[in-house]
């Protein structure tokens, strides 16, 4: 998926200025580029098609080799290059000590050496954005169940929280009704759900059928955690 993490380190222990095979020194730094790159994606995207793409990245890129904060110092500077605020991006590097031997940092590394490369869809939107459609699952009225009720079958879902289940589906089910049978079943809000099959959200209103999801197959659900908030104290008791 592109967050691939490794360590290049020479006999010594001491970073390896050419084991990348590039002729680039991995220990020379380079500040930010300005420009973003270009890219098109393989399907016209909308811009909440991006967004899930993304967290689905900074979802489970921490779980590879690596440092946490590392990722986590990546993702705000690469939210501030997108929004070309390139000195903040730059002083969110330097503060991290991370290094960028080609100025991008769709390839970079941290002071321990270890190798961290973010994918283009994270640093810039693709040439063939198409509009939204739609808003939110929870505040659109859910379709009208359609005639013919379907096929009944069990779908293997894989949830980013670590669980793996099996949901009881029928064939003419959008994606939409299978959110609202697993929020039933598991209590995840519609809104806090993202379905990807093969690398590919799916959209709310294709239906079980049109997927054509082979027998046995998974379909990843990355699920957003709602923000916890810090509750104040509450007062002392009056005596």
């Amino acid at each position: 998926m592109g967050g691939c993490v490794g360590s290049h380190h020479d006999s010594l222990g001491s970073l390896n200025e050419n084991s990348d095979g590039t002729g680039v020194a991995l220990g020379r730094n380079q500040p930010l580029r300005r420009d973003r790159p270009k890219w098109k994606s393989d399907y016209p995207m909308t811009d909440g098609q991006l967004r899930s793409k993304r967290d689905e990245f900074w979802d489970t890129a921490p779980a590879f080799e690596g440092r946490k904060e590392i990722w986590d110092a990546l993702r705000a500077a690469a939210h501030a290059f997108e929004s070309e605020d390139h000195e903040l991006a730059q002083a969110i590097i330097d503060g991290a000590s991370i290094t960028l031997p080609h100025g991008a940092l769709s390839e970079c590394y941290d002071e321990l050496g270890n190798r961290y490369q973010l994918p283009v869809y994270c640093l810039s939107q693709p040439v063939n954005m198409i509009e939204e459609r739609g808003g939110d699952p929870d505040a659109q009225e859910l379709p009208e169940p359609p005639a013919d009720p379907g096929q009944e079958c069990q779908l293997r879902l894989r949830l980013s929280t670590g669980r793996d289940l099996r949901l009881t589906v029928r064939s003419t089910d959008s994606v939409c009704h299978m959110k609202r049978r697993l929020q039933d079943e598991e209590g995840l809000a519609v809104a806090s759900q993202r379905w990807f099959f093969s690398g590919r959200p799916l959209g709310d209103r294709m239906t079980l059928q049109e997927l054509r999801i082979p027998r046995d197959y998974v379909v990843q659900v990355i699920v957003s955690q709602p923000p916890t908030t810090a509750q104040e104290p509450s007062p002392p008791a009056e005596s």
